[in-house]
């Protein structure tokens, strides 16, 4: 069986645009200050239209990043790598020291809990994750197979 390629899964987009809306509501109360500074030293108006287009570029360049360049969950042949997921307590380790592999929804919310051979644990929000549940699980459990050295029947 050929190894499984590197696969990277992205935020969801419903979270990300959460967080896009925080920026938002944070650049509009940095502008709403700069609007009082303006007004009370008599400053150019123009700094505060330079800070908004600087502001809006900031939170939609952020918002690219997080949907199309940020990887949060990473299979490749040596194991995997997790980012920015509450919850994780391991963020990086190899297949061979992943003992057991299973899912839950502890709060209706679905996750994948990896636990290693010294019994630390790794947890998944697929919720967080721009992916399919079951496709999620069926690459994990491809990429731990075949890091395992474990063939299908």
């Amino acid at each position: 069986m050929p190894a499984p390629g590197p696969s990277d899964y992205r935020l969801a987009p419903a979270l990300s645009a959460r967080i896009v809306g925080v920026l938002l509501v944070f650049l509009a109360l940095v502008l709403f200050a700069a609007t009082a500074l303006v007004a009370v030293l008599h400053l150019s108006p123009d700094l505060l239209v330079l800070l908004a287009v600087l502001g809006l570029v900031a939170v939609l360049g952020t918002g690219y990043v997080l949907t199309r360049r940020v990887s949060i969950v990473r299979f490749d042949d040596s194991g995997y790598r997790v980012r920015w997921i509450h919850g994780q307590t391991v963020s990086a380790a190899a297949w061979t020291d992943v003992e057991d592999a299973a899912t839950s929804s502890p709060g209706g919310v679905p996750i994948v809990e990896l636990t290693l051979t010294d019994g630390r644990t790794t947890m998944i929000s697929v919720a967080a994750l721009a992916a399919d549940r079951e496709d999620f699980v069926r690459d994990l459990q491809a990429h731990l197979q075949h890091g395992q050295g474990l063939r299908p029947l």
